[in-house]
């Protein structure tokens, strides 16, 4: 260790701070000016927890398995949220519902930025016909309602997992080109680029290395603000009986069938799958605006 390196690690001891506290220091600073995005932090690393460990969380409990001794029971040591109208075990299927609906949100925001994103910076660089083509598809595809545009999208492709994931992700697709689009056509405004362009640089240059990094911003705020809009899609589907298919424990699927005839007599089996939906799409609209309130330098103030 120099001798520099050693006298400011001292003065940084006398003052009573520990080298890296600056990053701290940072930390508590956002955590103080946005508390709902701690929380969202919170919530959806619980449900993160919950997805990952489901076996080892639910005690083995299988969220398929049957038992006609143990129906319609109430919440209890034995089970936590009680059991459902074929006796599954209610906790076991929210902690196993929570992979599904982590995994269809993934997926599909994956899919709505991967094609939305090329698709509307496509659109905004090359103009003309191009631009004018693009954004004609995208105007059909906002015209049909979400829940509408899906319904059509799976009884197309069937129903499933996998279908549903699909059907989700090009739902989200005109929203992702909408932003891509003005977000591009604002960094195409800007002297830097013209003077890149004017430099002779490529094509391929021009767009991955000086229009991607300028609108990945945005992109995060409406990706992560994407994963609510998923879940939801997912669990509305599912409880409609086009979604991810019986047995498997889909949150929207918990609310459908038993839930809704003995809502009187057991509350619960709506209720907390209820709860379950409500805390994630939460945690992840309260994330993305956190998020958008960070990396938008007109939001943070001095």
């Amino acid at each position: 260790m120099s001798e520099n390196a050693a006298i400011a690690i001292d003065a940084l001891s006398n003052a009573g701070m520990k080298p890296g506290s600056n990053w701290a220091m940072r930390m508590r600073r956002v955590a103080r000016r946005q508390p709902l995005g701690v929380l969202a932090i919170v919530i959806l690393g619980v449900l993160s927890v919950c997805a990952l460990f489901a076996p080892v969380i639910s005690g083995g409990a299988d969220p398929l398995s049957m038992n006609a001794t143990q129906v319609m029971r109430p919440p209890s040591a034995a089970h936590v949220m009680g059991t459902d109208d074929l006796g599954r075990d209610v906790f076991s299927r929210i902690l196993y519902g929570a992979r599904i609906s982590l995994w269809v949100g993934f997926i599909s925001v994956g899919i709505s930025i991967g094609v939305g994103a090329p698709a509307g910076m496509i659109s905004a660089y090359a103009g003309k016909w191009v631009d004018f083509g693009i954004q004609r598809i995208v105007d059909a595809m906002f015209a049909f309602p979400t829940i509408i545009l899906a319904l059509a999208i799976v009884s197309v492709l069937g129903a499933g997992i996998i279908q549903v994931t699909v059907a989700v992700g090009i739902v989200g697709i005109p929203r992702i080109a909408r932003v891509a689009r003005a977000s591009t056509l604002g960094v195409m405004a800007q002297p830097y680029l013209e003077a890149t362009t004017a430099m002779g640089a490529s094509t391929p240059r021009v767009v991955f290395l000086h229009i991607l990094p300028n609108i990945l911003a945005p992109l995060i705020v409406l990706g992560t603000a994407g994963f609510g809009v998923a879940i939801l899609a997912e669990a509305s589907l599912s409880f409609l009986g086009v979604g991810t298919p019986a047995p498997q424990p889909s949150w929207g699927t918990m609310l459908s069938g038993g839930a809704q005839q003995y809502v009187r007599n057991a509350p619960y089996l709506a209720i907390f799958p209820g709860l379950a939906i409500s805390f994630a799409v939460f945690g992840f609209n309260m994330l993305g605006d956190s998020l958008r309130d960070i990396l938008d330098p007109r939001l943070r103030g001095s």
